[in-house]
């Protein structure tokens, strides 16, 4: 912090997703002047608000579990009461086939064993096999090497096709937005560790009552601000150059003293490409691969409900659909999530709408046509998180220069704890 103070000048924060905030409400939090530079209209980054003919959406549909504590902890920080904002629940997966897994209030890991022996759409030997594997994992310390595809690592424990379709094929897609037979085992079995062992309630969903801005940004900025800081959005940075011991950016007249690289990795690169030296650093970025998620907002009659919450669908388009109703009182709005690549990235949204409502109608009987629907395509939500994954590390190698966001190196794959997580790592490293 010592470099920060003498300097006196303000450190820039360039992006105003969960990650950029989390760097600048941790040095607001510190007394650190910080100035966030965003360059789209709204924040939040790939996990924003986005209001269509006056509705507050999302721009995806969001889940947070107990084991994500810098979030949790950060949200109160910066004034968001979690308890208001998420819906707290046990783990509860809850299929359109009937599959039906819940885990009771119990110390772990009794509660995965009842929820597992206890579970409608699994046999006695299909528990058994969950268990050993979980129980493997732990006696190696949740260490795969080397990596492997989440694929291959069920099949050598022996997981059966029951297992894979409704309990780990869900949480690989659902966590590390990548399909099993290219998804990292090593950040698998750290997802496995902390959202399904430890603490009793690491496994609890967390389903957001309001929408993604009310979550974390919009009180993250106004903490930011009522601290000294400022928040700018609609600014596009170009730039980062080096003038001595300080910075600038783009041809702004302010010098700052550390900049927190903080926007999507696909525009981080560009921005370093002025400084020497950091070569290794934009060829790690620049070699990610990325993968999309759709969320179809479908509007019904306010009377229409899903059987749950959270509903899973196997062999079909999408893989969730959450009831908006039951979540935030957005009564006959249900949001259907299709994670990761397929034909559906070449299809018109009514062709989407179409095959949503197919789906929906399989489970909700009767249903109408739709009022209204409204697809909403993040097509590099999150960066491919495969096998020995190389991504870049916060530090630069340059003083005062550091890299904030989902996909630097860490043992969580492209989630909201990872992001926010980063942002903290980013505002620590830059004070030291």
């Amino acid at each position: 912090m010592d470099r920060v103070q003498d300097v006196g000048e303000r450190v820039a924060i360039v992006g105003a997703g969960w990650s950029g905030l989390a760097a600048a409400a941790s040095l607001a939090g510190r007394g650190v002047p910080v100035a966030v530079l965003e360059a789209s209209r709204s924040l939040g980054g790939r996990a924003r608000r986005v209001t269509v003919d006056g509705t507050p959406l999302d721009n995806g549909q969001h889940i947070l579990i107990g084991a994500y504590r810098e979030t949790l902890s950060l949200m109160r920080k910066v004034g968001a009461d979690p308890d208001a904002l998420l819906l707290r629940m046990p783990l509860e997966l809850r299929f359109a086939d009937g599959f039906h897994l819940r885990a009771p209030a119990l110390p772990c890991p009794a509660n995965l064993l009842v929820a597992l022996l206890a579970a409608r759409g699994l046999g006695f030997a299909d528990a058994r096999a969950a268990i050993r594997f979980v129980l493997r994992l732990r006696s190696n310390g949740f260490r795969i090497d080397p990596d492997r595809s989440v694929a291959q690592l069920l099949q050598e424990h022996g997981q059966t096709r029951a297992l894979s379709r409704h309990l780990w094929g869900p949480l690989c897609v659902s966590a590390l937005n990548t399909p099993l037979a290219s998804a990292s085992a090593q950040v698998f079995a750290s997802v496995i560790r902390d959202g399904l062992t430890g603490a009793r309630g690491n496994s609890d969903l967390l389903l957001p009552r309001a929408d993604l801005g009310r979550l974390f940004p919009d009180p993250a900025a106004a903490f930011v601000v009522a601290r000294g800081g400022t928040v700018e959005t609609g600014v596009a940075v170009r730039a980062v150059a080096r003038e001595g011991d300080a910075f600038r950016l783009d041809d702004r007249p302010q010098r700052f003293a550390g900049v927190i690289v903080a926007c999507a990795p696909q525009n981080a690169a560009a921005l370093l490409a002025g400084i020497p030296g950091l070569d290794s650093v934009t060829r790690a970025i620049e070699s990610l691969a990325y993968e999309p998620i759709y969320t179809c907002y479908m509007k019904y009659a306010a009377r229409i409900r899903l059987p749950a919450p959270m509903l899973g669908f196997t062999d079909g388009f999408i893989q969730w659909a959450f009831d908006r109703g039951r979540l935030a009182g957005m009564h006959g709005l249900i949001a259907a999530v299709a994670s990761g690549s397929g034909a559906h990235q070449e299809w018109a949204q009514t062709a989407i709408a179409q095959k949503v409502h197919a789906e929906l109608a399989r489970v909700i009987r009767d249903l109408p046509a739709p009022e209204w629907s409204r697809t909403i395509a993040e097509k590099r939500a999150t960066f491919s998180c495969r096998p020995a994954l190389s991504r870049p590390a916060t530090a630069t190698g340059v003083p005062g220069l550091v890299l904030a966001g989902d996909y630097v190196a860490g043992e969580y794959p492209g989630t909201l704890e990872a992001a926010v997580k980063s942002g903290i790592a980013a505002a620590r490293a830059l004070a030291r």
